[in-house]
Formats: structure tokens, C-alpha cells, sequence
């Protein structure tokens, strides 16, 4: 079943389901209500009818009494304390009430019976009467007209019930479409986008808030993003081609060297191993940022804990220091703490250091200091610096800010890319300044509280 199908079904039968409820509440208040108005207003007459009698006993003969307080529509009588009664004396229409048996009672009864095909109401009063015994006055009246009114209330509701389900109905098929609108222009919008292959958005109209137009808002977002990465794949996978291609064309240009004239001129064999080498050495690099890239952040297996700064920021000076013959100064406050991954951040470090080692001739300045609650590792070089409309693209991947030097460097612009990933990762934050021409300064701001990671 469609879901516009399943809207209209359930909000009709929901609906029909209160309606129905709500009409028989009402009914059935309206219903003890008139039932017990007609039962107080009968044991008002009968106890008025009893009083009188009692006042008139022995002047007028009963059997007169009796006639001359009959109900309209009813019966009353006289019983004695030994059973015996008097003629009971009906109204014309109720005349089979004369069969009914006598009960005598010597205490107030107030009840509704069913006889005859109709109801009744019955009230029985004690009095005693003029000769000192307890008689009981009976008085029986029909409730034909209370339950006509009954009657046509059932009649009334059902037909008001069914005339309201008409217009509900017709509404709630209007209310399932003006639902569904947007759905189904999103899943039309869908099946267009995967029959050719190109974005496209839904046209929203007006200016309402409502949910269905932020969930139109939102797969319009959705729909930017997907075709924003999918550029960027696009990119991606061109670049990787480039990147993967001109290394692997360097080796089979020198292999080539080597087959040909490898053995007549010796004074080769060097320089095409060393350039195999190179290359070789910039493909496994490449190769496992790559890799790292393209893993969730799931399985980095990340382990945060609370670092001393200064120690790491020491600890990489040394290592980098050993491996690459520069130096480089460590500066600031000795207890400095953050919350974060030590080998992720450790690798973060060496891919700014990397950078910096690379593109400035002088020593490089690591500084480790805290700020408003936060602590920071800042990394300062006086190289080449960048110019500020090259500075915001310099995280995308494969972006290379001069392609003849980054090449000569041995760069594939990868580093800072795989930096943001694992900043995202470790709950720390890059900010990168530069002049160009007087160097860059690349910033780590970790947070000093305890936070979970996402």
C-alpha cells in the first residue's frame, strides 16, 4: 500500500474512530440525564400525589382519589398492608398495566422496568393513611416520550456522523497529497538525477517554515553536497592518475635507460637507480596517505588522553631534528596541557614540520603555550611564505601552491589534507597564517578539557 494510501486510510478510520466515540459520549450523558431527570420528576409528582391524598382521606372516597390523580400516560394504585388493593386505575392508553401483580412495600422504590414493549417508570411510596395503617401508593408512567427523544437523538447523530465523515474524507485525501507533494517531487527528482546522471534540486515555493519545507531545504542541501564531493572525486581520482602516472612514467623511463645502455655506459646505472629510488620512495608515501585517507576515522583506533605539550613538542623537535639535520628551537611554558591522541598528534606535528623544513632555509621555531582555556603548539618558519588567494585552497588535496617547486620538494599535496582529517579526528583545530615572502606560522589549538570524540 502507498503511503498516501495508508495516510488517508488510517487518519479516516482514526477520525471516524473519535467521531463515533465522541457521539456516543454524548449520547449516553444525554441519555442518564434525561432517564434520571424523568425518574426525580416522578418521584416529585408521586410524593405530591401521596401528600394530597393523605389530606383528603376519608372525605373522598379513594377509588375517586385514585382517579382523579391518574397519570396521563400511566397507572396508580393502592396497596394494603395485607396484600389487598384496590381496582388499579389507568389512563386510557396504558390499560394492560391493570395486569400487572401487586407488591406491597413498605419503603420507597424508585425504578424504571421494561414491560410491554416499552419502559416504565415506577415509584413507591409508603403513607400512612387516615386509619392508622401503612399504605402504599404506587404510581406507574410510561417513559414513551423520553425515549422517543432518545430515538431521535440516535437518529440525529448517526446521520450528523455520517455527513461529517463526507467532508473529512475529501480532507484528508487533500491533506495526504499537500504531505506527499514534496516526497514525491523528491523521489521524482531522484529518478531524474539517476536516469542522467546529473544533479538537480527541488523547486521550493513560498516562504513557509513547516516541516515538509525544511525536509525540501534539507535534500536540497543534501543534493550540494553529493555533487560537491562527487566533483571533488572526480578531481580526486584525476589527480591521483596525474600524480600515480608521472612517478611511474619516471621509472619506466629510466628502467628503459638502464636496458638499453645500462651496460655500455656504467656512469648511468647511479643516476637512474637513485631516480627509480626517489620516485619509488614518493609512490609509498602517496600511496599510504592515501590509504590513510580513504579509512574511517573508526579504524585509526584513536586513544585520548591528557598530554603534557611541551613533551610532545619536544619529543618531535628531537626525532625530526635527528632525521633531517635542521634545527629546531622549542619556546614557551613547560606545563601545558591538552586532551588529545599522542601518536595522531605526533604525526600532525611532523606533517607541519615537513612543511616547513621544506620551504624555509632557516631554523624553525616550535612554540608551546595556552589560551582561554585552550592549549596551542605553533610552528614558525621564514620561508617562501604563501600569498593570501593560494592560502585558503592549500588543504585540498593534491593542491600545490608553485607545481616546479613542490615537485622539486618531493611533494604531492597530500600533507595538509591528511592534517585536517586527523585534527577532525583527535578533537584539535589547524590555523594557518603566512606572508608571502616572510613565512608561515601554522597553528594546533587543543582543547584542555575532556570531550568525547563523535
Amino acid at each position: 500500500m502507498r503511503l498516501r494510501s495508508k495516510i488517508h486510510l488510517y487518519s479516516s478510520v482514526l477520525f471516524a474512530i473519535l467521531l463515533i466515540v465522541m457521539n456516543v459520549s454524548t449520547y449516553y450523558m444525554f441519555s442518564t440525564l434525561s432517564v434520571n431527570n424523568e425518574l426525580d420528576r416522578a418521584e416529585a409528582q408521586t410524593l405530591q400525589i401521596a401528600n394530597a391524598m393523605r389530606q383528603v382521606a376519608g372525605e373522598i372516597p379513594t377509588q375517586d382519589l385514585l382517579r382523579g390523580y391518574v397519570p396521563v400516560d400511566g397507572m396508580i394504585r393502592m396497596i394494603g398492608p395485607n396484600g389487598t388493593s384496590l381496582a388499579p386505575v389507568t389512563s386510557m392508553s396504558q390499560q394492560d398495566l391493570s395486569k400487572q401483580k401487586a407488591v406491597y412495600d413498605t419503603t420507597k422504590r424508585v425504578q424504571v422496568i421494561d414491560d410491554l414493549d416499552q419502559r416504565y417508570v415506577i415509584v413507591s411510596i409508603p403513607v400512612i393513611w387516615s386509619d392508622g395503617e401503612v399504605m402504599n401508593i404506587q404510581v406507574t408512567e410510561s417513559m414513551q416520550s423520553t425515549m422517543d427523544t432518545l430515538q431521535v437523538l440516535r437518529v440525529v447523530l448517526i446521520v450528523v456522523t455520517c455527513i461529517a465523515l463526507i467532508p473529512v474524507l475529501f480532507s484528508i485525501r487533500l491533506l495526504s497529497r499537500v504531505i506527499m507533494k514534496p516526497i514525491s517531487a523528491m523521489t521524482l527528482t531522484m529518478k531524474e538525477i539517476r536516469r542522467s546522471g546529473h544533479f538537480k534540486r527541488l523547486e521550493l515555493q513560498g516562504q513557509s517554515k513547516d516541516e515538509l519545507m525544511e525536509m525540501g531545504m534539507t535534500f536540497n542541501d543534501m543534493i550540494q553536497l553529493l555533487e560537491n564531493n562527487y566533483k571533488k572525486q572526480e578531481q580526486f581520482v584525476a589527480n591521483a592518475s596525474h600524480e600515480l602516472k608521472t612517478p611511474l612514467t619516471i621509472i619506466e623511463s629510466y628502467a628503459n635507460l638502464l636496458r638499453r645502455r645500462g651496460l655500455d655506459r656504467p656512469e648511468l646505472f647511479n643516476e637512474s637507480i637513485e631516480a627509480i629510488h626517489s620516485e619509488a620512495i614518493r609512490m609509498k608515501e602517496m600511496t599510504e596517505q592515501l590509504l590513510l585517507l580513504a579509512k574511517h576515522k573508526e579504524q585509526w583506533n584513536i586513544s585520548m588522553e591528557t598530554l603534557n605539550l611541551s613533551e610532545v613538542a619536544m619529543g618531535s623537535a628531537k626525532a625530526f631534528r635527528n632525521a633531517y639535520g635542521r634545527e629546531i628551537h622549542v619556546d614557551g611554558q613547560q606545563e601545558v596541557y591538552g586532551y588529545s591522541d599522542e601518536k595522531k598528534l605526533k604525526q600532525l606535528l611532523f606533517i607541519l614540520l615537513d612543511n616547513a623544513q621544506k620551504y624555509s632555509d632557516d631554523d624553525i621555531v616550535i612554540e608551546v603555550g595556552s589560551l582561554e582555556g585552550e592549549g596551542y603548539i605553533r610552528i614558525v618558519d621564514h620561508g617562501i611564505g604563501i600569498a593570501n588567494d593560494k592560502l585558503p585552497f592549500v588543504f585540498d588535496r593534491f593542491y600545490r601552491v608553485d607545481e616546479a617547486r613542490n615537485r622539486q620538494a618531493g611533494g604531492v599535496g597530500l600533507g595538509l589534507s591528511l592534517a585536517v582529517e586527523i585534527a577532525e579526528a583527535i578533537g584539535v583545530r589547524i590555523e594557518l597564517h603566512s606572508v608571502e615572502g616572510e613565512g608561515t606560522t601554522a597553528e594546533i589549538w587543543i582543547p584542555r578539557e575532556v570531550f568525547k570524540i563523535s
